[in-house]
């Protein structure tokens, strides 16, 4: 999913596919102005044949009929020497231009069949041997993409199934040894029963959103998730919603501060129940991973360039600068240990990324250990609103 952009790795990396294509465009650009060659050369074999024939046969007779005239048979001897020399010529051309193009594509060809994708013909000749190297070309760089992806979607299915079975199977051996517990026959006291009946419902109740994120990203993976798009004046959407995280934080001893900076009534197209999941995974995020006494976050609303910018900053302790590119893969928890005590699934920042870009926009984050991170989520104005500025 999603791309697939890491999803590819890819085939030359990025750069070098981008420059394979540029080349493939110029190349068609000059195949095209001389796309006729090859049927030039078919005519020419058609045609040509009878005519040298009947002329090497007109030679022949001349030479018989002058065979006296010693200055007649040398001319017609250089005649037959310059048509010799003219169709070796031609069939130089004829091999450099067709027969080899035609030799080196039977071998991509044969490499194609034994499944080495890693292949690409050679040929700067413009003609339609030159386009259908070319497409050739291209056919071989999708297959190898191809392979690539699908290599890497079997690693990140295995890598899936490790990480379910991991995040399922410690809630589960909780779960068991608690029941058995209450279940052995022995005599438990009636704090100890309250205290496993919390701990049976604390993993029952991980591993029910475990499985409901597990859900919702199957349902984005395969594109099955369905998105209702509004135009919507953002400032009063946000206001909604950081009012209800105002009084919840506030109770909580959490500090919240919203500022909002924009100075007009931006449209935005927006699903308000899938943004309100994304920008409520990055607040949870935040929430349980700064414990600390006195955490507080600090929201801000503003435009930058065409996008309408939401931060969302925190002051916990920050995350390891190596750690920050992988932050939004899905299972990608911080802790190497794999903890559950920080209540995370490990897929709701992975969900937040795809929600966000669903609606056309890119959602990122900086931070620095001990001085917190702040998210970043970006939706593009609506073209209606931009309009009426």
């Amino acid at each position: 999913m999603n791309g697939h952009d890491a999803r590819l790795k890819r085939c030359l990396e990025n750069e070098k596919c981008d420059e394979f294509q540029e080349k493939l465009r110029q190349m068609h650009s000059r195949i095209h102005r001389h796309h006729h060659e090859f049927r030039q050369y078919h005519r020419y074999f058609r045609y040509a044949r009878p005519a040298v024939l009947v002329f090497n046969l007109v030679i022949l007779y001349l030479l018989f009929s002058w065979a006296g005239v010693k200055a007649f048979g040398i001319f017609f001897a250089i005649l037959i020497i310059i048509k010799e020399v003219f169709q070796f010529g031609f069939l130089l051309r004829l091999e450099r231009r067709i027969i080899v193009p035609i030799e080196q594509l039977r071998q991509g060809v044969e490499e194609i069949s034994k499944g080495n994708y890693d292949v690409q013909v050679e040929c700067h000749i413009p003609n339609d041997l030159g386009l259908l190297t070319a497409s050739f070309n291209e056919m071989a760089l999708k297959l190898l993409q191809g392979e690539k992806m699908q290599a890497e979607y079997e690693e990140n299915r295995k890598t899936l199934i490790a990480n379910i079975s991991h995040d399922l199977k410690t809630p589960i051996t909780a779960i068991h040894g608690h029941v058995e517990a209450l279940l052995d026959g022995a005599v438990v006291p009636a704090d100890k029963q309250e205290k496993y009946l919390k701990v049976i419902h604390h993993n029952v109740a991980y591993m029910n959103r475990l499985i409901d994120d597990l859900f919702l990203f199957s349902k984005l993976d395969m594109q099955k998730l369905e998105f209702h798009f509004e135009r919507n004046p953002i400032r009063q959407y946000m206001r909604d919603l950081m009012e209800e995280y105002q009084i919840e934080l506030e109770g909580a001893a959490i500090g919240f501060h919203f500022s909002d900076l924009l100075e007009d009534e931006p449209q935005v197209f927006l699903d308000g129940k899938r943004l309100y999941q994304a920008i409520n995974n990055i607040v949870r995020n935040a929430l349980a991973h700064g414990r600390n006494p006195g955490l507080s976050l600090q929201v801000k609303l503003y435009r930058h360039d065409t996008f309408i910018a939401l931060d969302i900053q925190d002051n916990g302790p920050g995350i390891p600068q190596d750690k920050l590119p992988h932050i939004f893969d899905r299972f990608y928890r911080i802790d190497s240990e794999r903890t559950k005590d920080l209540e995370s699934t490990g897929l709701g920042l992975a969900i937040t990324r795809e929600f966000v870009q669903a609606h056309g926009g890119e959602v990122s984050v900086t931070s620095e250990l001990g001085s917190g991170a702040c998210f970043t989520v970006m939706l593009p104005e609506s073209a209606e609103s931009a309009e009426n500025l």
